[in-house]
């Protein structure tokens, strides 16, 4: 025994130590085992150990690493609940088609990727004949996140169960004559099939996280019961590089979302190499998911490694599994017996007697083929496991070997991702591996057949039988006929029409206050899901905590330290507000489930996310290119935008391009209000289009962008003239004139039309009374609310008349006989006012904020880009001094009295 006193107070830490002697002989243990058995059988017997502690909820920290082996002993895994044999020739059909459609497609240059499915072929066919539960049950079933490069595996399932035709298999990424098929998972392309855009890697992970999490979201505030639903996510090892696969990890485990599998396709290689070269990609993503607080399961090895753990008395196995790098594994793939007795077995003396038991066969069958991932019975019993887990997220590590069943040109090389098609000696050779029916008459002149059994053949009947028991068709998009939702009360709206008379009001806080009204309208309120990154008290919305309150599963455990004040904060099992902290990631990834329920649940939400401008399209402008073809409505609200009117911050926080990055996403509706009647017309419009009635030809398929203003401005009423609110929504009307304005020219006096967006507005009107009164200038202002709505339509306007249609643009038509050139300003760069340019008749110029921003005061930044109401005015009599009509030396006048 060892004396307590030899025991060091670093090896005691800071726990106290009730009984020193106790522990000094664990230890002692531990030393004796050590010696006698090797320090590899004192770290079995630890890790078995803390398993054990785990497993019987001791509190304890976890391993982070487990043995390079399966989580579930052969022995434990549940029997398949299904015809084995019938499966298997399901899914060798499937490997052929899949193959077929990318190679066929070659011909025509289109590309195609074969080798993904190839490797997680099983990992699907394995859900979708007992796992993944259609849309014909409760109307949401599960939510699968396809990986993006196995879609031609997804189309060839799609293709034998009759949901899709041979015309469409080729032509497959050649959709331009209207029955092809999209390359990936593009739900815009393909709407009935595909929910979730997946192949801009990195969106896949992050979008599913908060799916499962909005699902109970919805279960929670009671507008839809979906404990029944359950989200797969697939990806792939080299995918989880991808900061945005990783970024929400702690948010699934945080809150237990046990109703969230992913299922990670390791087949060691990325696009270009091994995933981990001189490393272990499987250890490396347990350990990172363990440390997050999923559950873990691997799938590593198939049936035919039983045999050889079995001979591994000594654990020499499993110690040389773990330290060879997953390159060496690799080449394994593609070296013959003789190589891999050499450099596996070879390298410890008890593995070389092992080898001796082992026929050359039963090696290469160990090391080609025997993948936990290729087999179903390992991929059932992965998925009986994450599904009966509680508590806690699950990933699945599924070992595979890309390019498996496509033959030694294809397992494991490099370049495999970028070899777009097979041979036909080569598929003679597959077919040959999987045992179809296929004839070498079958391929007539050189092409490679597609395979089907028949309508009414065993496999079809199975698929089809398998897929009505789980509830239909999948994947499938499904877009349930609901009725619109009714229009909220005009009062809402209206309000902001007379104006905010003598108090200054910044534009963010009308859109607040008319979020505040629309939240509480009896019949829509409870669809809104206000979505904000931790800056909902910069936006002036901390009024609505106490009212909606902010969504934790938890509820509130602590009383907040602000309990006491009227707008504290409150946390609620049912609250309707969704804080994410600092991420713009999971907030665009909330909104895009929220934005997609109507499809996804058959329940319309309305969610808006309010962001800083500058922290929106130029940080997560790829998951709102996401959100477009996903189909997603909503709001997203840009506040703080332009790049003068945020005091101070400086460079980075100076938006003034959001409007012209939104502009490149069709999807986007991209406005730029200036007023807060404005922002009420267009919200307004919004709701009309997205969830009411839209127009003939309208598609509600789209968001608004909006951007709003934390400077706080005099807020008109809304001018009486008609046609006012059409023109905001379309992108432009006069606000006033000169004359309307009260400044009176004199006859004959040179005019201008100044057009602004959004703050710079503001400028133009104090250019438009500096025009008049120092310069006998005319100018009517114009407000601008979307540059790219008036773009849109006059490019739609060209489109038309090359089909031998006349219509003229909306710009065209509004600024029809307005006097003068037309100078343009906005807090943006003047790319963005610039769009419409080539559709105005009279002169164009224009002004922006061009370049890095600056920290200074309001006033110093516009001097310094330009834009504030003198540069303006000195832009305006430079125009019009080039037309002749006012004297030149007028500009070098104004330029020395405004000190420009």
């Amino acid at each position: 025994m060892t004396d307590p006193k030899a025991i060091q107070p670093s090896e005691l830490d800071q726990l106290p130590d009730r009984d020193p002697e106790e522990t000094a002989e664990w230890q002692a243990s531990l030393d004796a085992v050590t010696k006698a058995a090797g320090p590899h059988r004192a770290a079995y017997l630890m890790r078995r150990t803390l398993e054990r502690a785990e497993g019987a909820g001791i509190a304890l920290p976890k391993l982070l690493e487990t043995d390079y082996v399966n989580s579930i002993p052969t022995a434990d895994e549940p029997a398949v609940d299904g015809d084995e044999a019938l499966e298997q020739r399901i899914t060798a059909w499937n490997r052929w088609n899949a193959a077929a459609m990318v190679t066929r497609g070659s011909k025509h240059g289109v590309g195609g990727h074969i080798a993904t499915f190839a490797s997680a072929a099983w990992l699907y066919e394995t859900g979708f004949n007992h796992f993944f539960k259609g849309k014909e049950g409760d109307g949401s079933g599960d939510q699968l996140y396809i990986q993006g490069h196995a879609s031609p595996g997804i189309y060839a399932r799609a293709f034998l169960d009759g949901r899709l035709s041979e015309e469409q298999l080729d032509n497959f990424r050649r959709e331009a004559g209207g029955n092809g098929l999209p390359s990936y998972p593009h739900p815009r392309r393909l709407p009935w099939l595909w929910e979730f855009p997946t192949v801009s890697m990195g969106l896949g992970p992050i979008s599913a996280i908060y799916q499962a999490r909005f699902n109970r979201y919805l279960t929670s505030r009671g507008i839809k019961d979906l404990t029944n639903s359950h989200v797969w996510a697939f990806l792939g090892d080299g995918e989880m590089d991808e900061p945005e696969s990783t970024t929400a990890l702690t948010l699934a485990s945080r809150e237990g979302l046990d109703n969230l599998t992913f299922v990670i396709n390791c087949n060691l290689q990325r696009l270009d190499g091994p995933v981990r070269a001189n490393f272990k990609i499987v250890q490396e993503l347990e350990a990172q998911f363990r440390g997050a607080g999923w559950n873990v399961v691997k799938s590593l090895w198939g049936t035919a490694w039983d045999e050889l753990f079995q001979l591994d008395t000594t654990g020499a196995l499993v110690r040389r599994l773990r330290e060879v790098p997953d390159a060496q594994v690799q080449t394994y793939q593609t070296r013959d017996a003789a190589y891999i007795r050499e450099d596996f077995f070879g390298k410890d003396p008890q593995l070389a007697e092992m080898a001796k038991l082992l026929s050359d066969d039963k090696i290469l069958e160990c090391f080609h083929y025997s993948r936990g991932g290729h087999e179903s019975r390992k991929v059932y019993a992965a998925y009986r496991a994450a599904l009966a887990h509680k508590g806690a997220p699950t990933v699945i590590l599924a070992q595979t070997v890309k390019g498996h069943t496509l033959g030694t040109g294809f397992a494991s090389k490099n370049a495999n991702h970028q070899m777009k098609k097979l041979s036909v000696d080569e598929f003679k050779d597959m077919r040959d591996l999987l045992g179809l029916p296929i004839k070498d008459s079958d391929f007539v002149d050189g092409v490679v057949p597609y395979g089907h059994p028949g309508a009414d053949s065993p496999e079809v009947r199975y698929l089809q039988e398998r897929r009505a028991a789980l509830g239909g068709p999948a994947p499938a998009r499904r877009v349930h006929p609901v009725a619109p939702l009714p229009a909220p009360a005009e009062k809402a709206f209206a309000s902001f029409d007379k104006g905010s008379g003598s108090q200054n009001v910044a534009t963010t806080m009308a859109f607040v206050r008319l979020v505040k009204d629309l939240v509480r309208d009896k019949e829509t309120g409870k669809r809104w899901v206000p979505i904000v990154p931790d800056e909902a008290r910069t936006f002036g919305m901390e009024s609505l905590f106490p009212s909606l309150g902010i969504y934790s599963p938890k509820g509130q455990t602590y009383e907040p330290v602000d309990r006491d004040q009227l707008m504290y904060y409150k946390e609620a099992k049912n609250g309707q507000i969704l804080n994410e902290g600092i991420t713009e990631a999971g907030s665009m990834a909330d909104f895009i489930a929220a934005s997609t329920s109507y499809a996804t649940h058959g329940e319309t939400m309305i969610p808006f996310y309010i962001f800083y401008s500058m922290f929106g399209w130029q940080r997560t402008a790829d998951q709102m290119w996401q959100l477009g073809d996903q189909l997603g409505r909503g709001f997203l609200v840009g506040a703080t935008a332009g790049r003068t009117t945020l005091t101070g911050e400086g460079l980075q926080h100076a938006d003034g391009h959001s409007p012209a990055i939104a502009a490149t996403n069709p999807a986007s509706l991209t406005y730029d209000p200036a007023f807060a009647y404005e922002v009420a017309a267009i919200v307004k419009d919004g709701l009309r289009r997205m969830y009411g009635e839209a127009a003939p030809g309208e598609d509600p398929n789209v968001f608004y962008y909006l951007t709003v203003y934390n400077e706080p401005m005099p807020q008109p009423a809304k001018p009486s003239a008609a046609g006012v609110d059409e023109g905001i929504v379309k992108g432009l009307y006069r606000f006033n004139t000169a004359e309307s304005a009260g400044l009176a020219p004199a006859a004959n006096a040179p005019r201008i039309q100044l057009l602004g967006s959004g703050t710079a507005i503001h400028w133009a009107l104090k250019a438009q009374k500096l025009l008049a009164e120092e310069w006998g200038v005319s100018a009517d202002v114009w407000s601008a609310t979307s540059w790219t709505e008036l773009r849109r339509d006059a490019m739609e306007a060209d489109a038309a008349l090359l089909r031998g249609e006349e219509r003229m643009p909306y710009v065209r038509q509004a600024l029809q006989g307005a006097e003068g050139p037309v100078l343009a300003v906005s807090d943006y760069m003047r790319q963005v006012p610039d769009q419409i340019a080539q559709w105005v008749e009279q002169d164009w110029s224009s002004l922006g904020a061009d370049g890095f921003g600056l920290s200074d005061t309001r006033e110093a930044a516009r001097r310094h880009f330009g834009v504030d109401a003198e540069s303006i005015v000195v832009a305006a009599l430079a125009q019009l001094a080039g037309r002749g009509e006012v004297k030149a030396t007028a500009v070098k006048e104004a330029r020395e009295r405004y000190g420009l």
